[in-house]
């Protein structure tokens, strides 16, 4: 089946070893000093490992491999022990994986093994980056203004970390920013972030924005977005954020009005217009 999973490269890594214990599921072992993606059914193509990764070696792709099974991956995450079961299943939550979630707690109960408590924070967890575990809260009912409370009511926020089936893009009104907007525009969560769920990226400085159209399409199909504004910095670099946008919901299928908020380096809001997508 044509799916997502990892891709290693041989070349730029180094053996360190350290995607390994941020795999819970098996899926990465050192072997002749280099890691190696053992198995397709153990890979669930999240990429909990990337952020782990020093030397960049590690990408999600898409192409035909072996189903991901969620039951023979908790066969092995049991063997090794109560604490990589409970990285496993946080895992699974915090990307939004629920019908694998609750497969696993399937397992855990034929094997008459108790399901651990996911309530604790993620830095009691071992394995997985923290900085791309999926959470969601409510934006602070004090108005945001200058040093003041932040509307920001998820996260992780790169649009390189984000998981398009996270429940925060469900009927959401969705902020589309490039990287540079927060830091010169001042009234950025007053005036453009409260309210909406938010992801970033830079149209110059990243490398696969092919892939981000592909993310941003995967939200538009299954999140039932509601409405979409771009925000991006005046100079010409920055285009490439409405681009990408347009090139997702065209990829989509949806048809939609989007609005488009120029901020200028000086950090003042130049312009902003409206684009119909069909």
């Amino acid at each position: 089946m044509l799916r997502k999973i990892i891709e290693i490269d041989a070349e730029r890594c180094t053996g360190c070893g350290l995607c390994i214990p941020n795999c819970p599921e098996g899926a990465i072992q050192l072997i002749d000093g280099k890691a190696r993606l053992v198995g397709d059914l153990f890979c669930d193509g999240l990429g909990a490992c990337i952020g782990n990764c020093p030397e960049g070696a590690i990408r999600i792709l898409e192409r035909e491999a072996e189903p991901y099974n969620e039951r023979k991956v908790m066969a092995n995450v049991i063997a090794q022990g109560e604490n990589v079961i409970k990285a496993h299943l946080k895992h699974l939550k915090d990307h939004g994986e629920f019908k694998l979630l609750e497969t696993a707690l399937d397992v855990l109960r034929e094997n008459n093994l108790p399901a651990p408590s996911l309530d604790s924070g993620p830095e009691t967890i071992p394995g997985g980056c923290p900085g791309s575990l999926a959470r969601r809260w409510k934006a602070s009912s004090v108005e945001p203004a200058a040093g003041g409370a932040s509307a920001l009511r998820q996260w992780p926020v790169q649009l390189k970390l984000v998981n398009p089936a996270a429940e925060c893009f469900r009927n959401a009104d969705l902020l589309v920013a490039a990287d540079c907007v927060a830091c010169a525009f001042g009234s950025f969560h007053r005036d453009l972030l409260s309210g909406r769920v938010l992801v970033m990226f830079c149209p110059k400085l990243d490398a696969d924005l092919d892939g981000y159209v592909e993310k941003l399409a995967e939200i538009f199909r299954s999140g039932n977005v509601r409405s979409v504004t771009v925000a991006r910095m005046e100079v010409p670099c920055c285009g490439g954020t409405a681009a990408v946008v347009e090139q997702a919901l065209k990829k989509a299928g949806v048809k939609m009005k989007i609005r488009v908020r120029i901020i200028g380096i000086d950090g003042a809001m130049q312009n902003s217009e409206e684009r119909e997508i069909q």
